[in-house]
């Protein structure tokens, strides 16, 4: 494998073409290692958590409309808190805002970059166990939400049917078993 270390591509100017409270969108102009030009859209949005709750050889999942694809998904927890002071924080406060659990323990499996052809935007994986039921604090926009637990054939017959379909979740269950944390 070749390594080649620092940018190839060289940003000429960047102007943000759209923004709003969660994503802005910016076109750079840029210029090739061979000299051509061009331009490169991205998208540019907060890194986020993941959190696998796992509990009696389970886990637990939540499900969702979401109006991008036009349908209800189920997929781990997840998200971004505003201000977040780390990651480990924003994977606690995600688990018992979207679940109502709460975890005594909470391991780290990775940090993945998100869809690394459209944005920087990158997201830390964790491991939830020793979980504790509580009420949950779902966000406005999160009413619809709902959650389960699934056995984790279940979980694993859900990715194959394609029921799973949300790209971090199974990434982060590919994680989970190459950790071995599983």
């Amino acid at each position: 494998m070749t390594d080649v270390s620092g940018p190839t591509i060289r940003t000429l100017d960047s102007m943000v073409v759209y923004t709003n409270p969660w994503i802005s969108v910016r076109e750079d102009r840029i210029e090739r290692p061979d000299g051509s030009h061009g331009i490169y859209g991205v998208v540019d949005v907060p890194d986020f958590a993941i959190v696998i709750p796992m509990e009696n050889d389970g886990f637990h999942l939540v499900e969702e409309y979401r109006y991008p694809v036009g349908r209800r998904t189920w997929s781990f927890p997840q998200g971004g808190v505003e201000d977040s002071p780390s990651p480990v924080f924003t994977a606690h406060t995600e688990l018992a805002q979207e679940t109502g659990l709460r975890a005594t323990s909470m391991t780290h499996l990775g940090r993945l970059d998100n869809a690394h052809g459209t944005t920087g935007q990158n997201y830390d994986i964790f491991l939830a166990t020793g979980l504790t039921a509580g009420a949950h604090e779902r966000e406005h926009t999160e009413q619809d939400m709902r959650q389960d637990w699934v056995t984790r054939a279940d979980l694993e017959q859900m990715i194959l049917r394609g029921t799973i379909t949300d790209s971090n979740s199974i990434a982060a269950y590919a994680m989970l078993l190459l950790r071995g944390a599983a």
